[in-house]
C-alpha cells in the first residue's frame, strides 16, 4: 500500500455485503490509511453484514441514516465530525433504488409515484448529501466527493428502466454542485461510471448476466471489478487528483468508446 490516503477522513455510503463496491472502497481507503464512518439506510443495516466491513476497518462507526432524510444527514454529520474530531475529507455515494425495476414495470408504464421516490432515493439523494455538507461547512478544502453512476445515463439500455434516468440527474447534480463547491472551497465533486458488476443492486436488473457477458467481449480490457473501482475511487479521493472536477470519468475497460469488437462480430455471424 502506498499511504495515499494517509490522516484523511472519509464518510461511505451503500456498502451492503461484499459484493458492494461500497464495501471495497471502504476497505482500500482504510488500506491506504484513511479514517472511516459506514452508513446506510436503517432496513440495509439490518439485512447487510456492514458489522463484519467495520471489524476489518478498526472498528469504524456505523451510523443509520435514510438519504432523504435532512435530520438523518444531519445527525450522520455531526457524529462524524464528532468522531473525527474535525471535517471530513472524501465521501463515497454508492445508492441506487428503483421501485419500478423492484415492481416489475416497463419503462413505458412506469408508476409515476414509484419513480419520484427512485429519483430522490438515487439521484436526489446526493444533492441532499452535498447540500448537508455545504449549510454545515463539513467538507474540508479540496475534499473529494464520487458518486457511482452507469452508462445507460448516455446510451438506452432497455431494461435499466428508469435507473437511466436517475443516473442522468445524478450526473447532472455532480456537475452542477461541482461547481459551487469548488469555487467555495476546491471541493471536487466527480461521478465515476463503473462496468456492469455482479452487486445486489446490479443483479436485479433483468438479463444482466447476458449484459455483463456482452460488456466484457465489447471492453478492450475487459470489464472493471468492484476491486479496480474501489482502487481508482481511492485514487480519486487521493491528493493526486486535486484538480479533477465536475467529471463523469468512465471506468469500465474501454467499453464506452468502443463502437463493435472482433469477439462480438464473431458471436453474431453464429
Amino acid at each position: 500500500m502506498y499511504n495515499l490516503l494517509k490522516g484523511k477522513k472519509g464518510i461511505i455510503f451503500g456498502a451492503l455485503n461484499e459484493q458492494s463496491i461500497a464495501w471495497q472502497t471502504a476497505k482500500a481507503c482504510f488500506n491506504e490509511g484513511a479514517e472511516l464512518v459506514l452508513t446506510n439506510a436503517p432496513i440495509a443495516l439490518r439485512m447487510g453484514e456492514i458489522n463484519k466491513l467495520s471489524a476489518e476497518c478498526n472498528n469504524a462507526p456505523v451510523i443509520p441514516a435514510d438519504v432523504v432524510n435532512m435530520e438523518d444527514l444531519k445527525k450522520l454529520f455531526e457524529e462524524s465530525m464528532k468522531h473525527f474530531g474535525g471535517g471530513i475529507d472524501f465521501i463515497l455515494h454508492s445508492i441506487g433504488m428503483s421501485l419500478n425495476v423492484r415492481k416489475g414495470k416497463s419503462y413505458t408504464e412506469i408508476d409515476y409515484n414509484f419513480n419520484q421516490k427512485t429519483l430522490d432515493i438515487s439521484a436526489m439523494s446526493l444533492h441532499r448529501v452535498l447540500r448537508t455538507a455545504w449549510d454545515m461547512d463539513a467538507l474540508n478544502e479540496s475534499a473529494s466527493v464520487i458518486a457511482l453512476t452507469y452508462i445507460a445515463a448516455q446510451r438506452v439500455f432497455p431494461d435499466y428502466n428508469e435507473m437511466a434516468d436517475a443516473k442522468a440527474l445524478l450526473e447532472n447534480v455532480a456537475r452542477s454542485f461541482g461547481y459551487y463547491y469548488g469555487k467555495r472551497k476546491k471541493v471536487r465533486v466527480n461521478t465515476v461510471s463503473q462496468s456492469p458488476t455482479k452487486t445486489t443492486a446490479g443483479s436485479g436488473v433483468k438479463g444482466f448476466d447476458g449484459f455483463m457477458a456482452y460488456a466484457e467481449k465489447m471492453s478492450p480490457l475487459g470489464n472493471a471489478s468492484a476491486d479496480d473501482c474501489a482502487k481508482y475511487c481511492t485514487l480519486l479521493f487521493s491528493d493526486y487528483a486535486k484538480m479533477v472536477t465536475m467529471q463523469n470519468l468512465f471506468h469500465d475497460g474501454g467499453f464506452s468508446f468502443t463502437g463493435v469488437t472482433a469477439e462480438v462480430i464473431e458471436q453474431m455471424k453464429e
